[in-house]
């Protein structure tokens, strides 16, 4: 039998929860369905998780977390604001395109995040969306901060559709698309 460190064992329960989620919605998963899926029972799985909001809001902070860090350290050691917004760029174009099914999650089932968890999730995400607006005002800098933050979400509208037009293209074909629209949208001036 494969020894798996706790930590392995949570991530592969995440990931699987995040697809049957994304097929069948939060309500139509069962812990049962969620133990089926890891190659264990159902009940197992509340050594990891106390239930299935614990694990729904686990795995949107998760993310949350994992985006707002890349952000940083992507903004942090770039040379200038246009490679910065280049790196912003290309991280969330490579979560967009790996991981869909945390994007639907995220659309769908962020209501079902019990109240606490959601309000930091929704935290990590503005701080992931100024670390945007920061880079965006150096390289616009006569632009309303408003006027960034609209750019930034509908920027993210773009990237984020991936669940549904990402399939017909090839991966690296889909990231230059991403990346040339998503350029030309933060740096358009309206």
């Amino acid at each position: 039998m494969v020894n798996r460190t706790a930590g392995t064992r949570r991530a592969e329960i995440l990931h699987a929860a995040a697809d049957l989620f994304a097929a069948r919605g939060f309500h139509g998963v069962s812990i049962d369905d969620l133990g089926r899926a890891v190659g264990t029972s159902g009940p197992a799985l509340y050594r990891h998780f106390p239930g299935k909001e614990a694990l729904l809001a686990a795995m949107l902070l998760d993310i949350s977390e994992r985006l707002a860090a890349d952000g940083r350290e992507r903004v942090a050691s770039a040379s200038g604001p246009r490679e910065a917004l280049d790196a912003l760029l290309r991280g969330h174009i490579a979560f967009a395109l790996g991981e869909p099914a945390l994007i639907t999650v995220h659309d769908r089932e962020l209501d079902n995040v019990p109240h606490p968890d959601r309000r930091r999730v929704r935290r990590l995400q503005r701080g992931y969306v100024e670390e945007w607006v920061g880079v965006l005002a150096l390289l616009r800098p006569a632009t309303p901060p408003a006027v960034l933050r609209a750019a930034v979400h509908a920027t993210f509208g773009l990237l984020n559709s991936t669940p549904h037009s990402a399939g017909e293209l090839p991966e690296e074909r889909m990231t230059e698309l991403l990346l040339g629209m998503g350029t030309a949208a933060l740096l358009a001036e309206a």
